[in-house]
C-alpha cells in the first residue's frame, strides 16, 4: 500500500511536534506539510493531493470548522482540538474522528487506522515529481533554485525573508510561515518566530541559542523542546 499523505493545520508548535512524532512512528503515514493556518493549507490543497488533515478547530485568520466548509474535495479529516464541543458539528461536516489534547498515542493510532480502513490499497506509485530536493524562490523578478542541502537557516524580515545557503544568501518577499510550508519538516525546523533552521546545519546549541557555521540564532521561550527533542 502507498502511504497516506496528510498534512497537519495547527497554530501551537509543540502540539504539531506531538503529531508529527506520531505520523513518523506510524509506516503507512507521510507528512507533507505543516500549516499554521487554514489560508496557507487551502493555497497548498490547490496544487498537491492530501489523503488526510489533521485539523485544529481554533486556528487563526479562518476557524477550523469554517476552513471545512470551503473544500470541495474533502480528503479524511481528524480534529484535534482541546474542546469536545465542536464534536457534533465535526461529524456532521464528516470527519473521521475527534481527537482531545492532550493525545495519547494509542488513541492516535485509533484514529488514523479508520482513515486506512477507508483507503482502498493502492500498488506503490512511482516517484512523484513533488519530492525533491530544491525549491524555487522569487528574487528580484527572477525563480532562483535553492537546494535543501545548502540551505543553512531563513530569517523573517518583516513581509520579507532572509535565506543563507552555503554559497549566498537570497532575500524573498514572502513570509515565515509561507516557506516553512515548502521546506521538508524532517530536514527544517522553526526554533523561533523569526528563525527556521537546517537541522543536519546545527553544529551546537544551548537552552538560548544554536550555532550554524559560526553564527548563533537564538531559541524562542514555545520552541526549546523543538530543539532539545531534535
Amino acid at each position: 500500500m502507498s502511504k497516506l499523505r496528510c498534512i497537519i493545520i495547527e497554530d501551537e508548535p509543540l502540539a504539531v511536534k506531538v503529531l508529527a512524532d506520531y505520523i513518523a512512528q506510524v509506516p503507512f503515514l507521510d507528512l507533507t506539510g505543516t500549516f499554521r493556518d487554514a489560508i496557507l493549507a487551502t493555497d497548498y490543497l490547490r496544487n498537491h493531493s492530501v489523503d488526510l488533515i489533521f485539523l485544529d478547530i481554533h486556528l487563526p485568520r479562518l476557524k477550523g470548522m469554517a476552513f471545512l466548509k470551503t473544500l470541495t474535495h474533502l480528503p479524511a479529516v481528524i480534529v484535534t482540538t482541546a474542546y469536545h464541543q465542536y464534536a457534533v458539528e465535526g461529524f456532521n461536516l464528516n470527519v473521521t474522528d475527534y481527537l482531545l489534547k492532550p493525545i495519547e498515542f494509542e488513541r492516535f493510532l485509533i484514529a488514523v487506522n479508520k482513515v486506512k480502513k477507508a483507503v482502498p490499497d493502492v500498488s506503490p506509485l512511482p516517484e512523484s515529481p513533488e519530492i525533491r530536493d530544491f525549491i524555487f524562490l522569487n528574487v528580484q523578478k527572477k525563480k532562483v533554485k535553492v537546494l535543501f542541502s545548502d540551505l543553512l537557516y531563513v530569517e523573517s524580515q518583516r513581509e520579507y525573508v532572509k535565506i543563507v545557503t552555503t554559497r549566498q544568501s537570497f532575500v524573498s518577499k514572502m513570509s515565515t510561515h509561507e516557506i516553512e510550508a515548502l521546506l521538508p519538516i524532517s530536514l527544517f525546523k522553526r526554533i523561533h518566530r523569526s528563525f527556521i533552521v537546517a537541522v543536519r546545519r546545527i553544529d551546537s546549541y544551548t537552552a538560548d541559542s544554536v550555532e550554524i557555521g559560526g553564527i548563533s540564532i537564538p531559541i524562542g521561550r514555545g520552541y526549546r523542546d523543538i530543539v532539545e527533542n531534535l
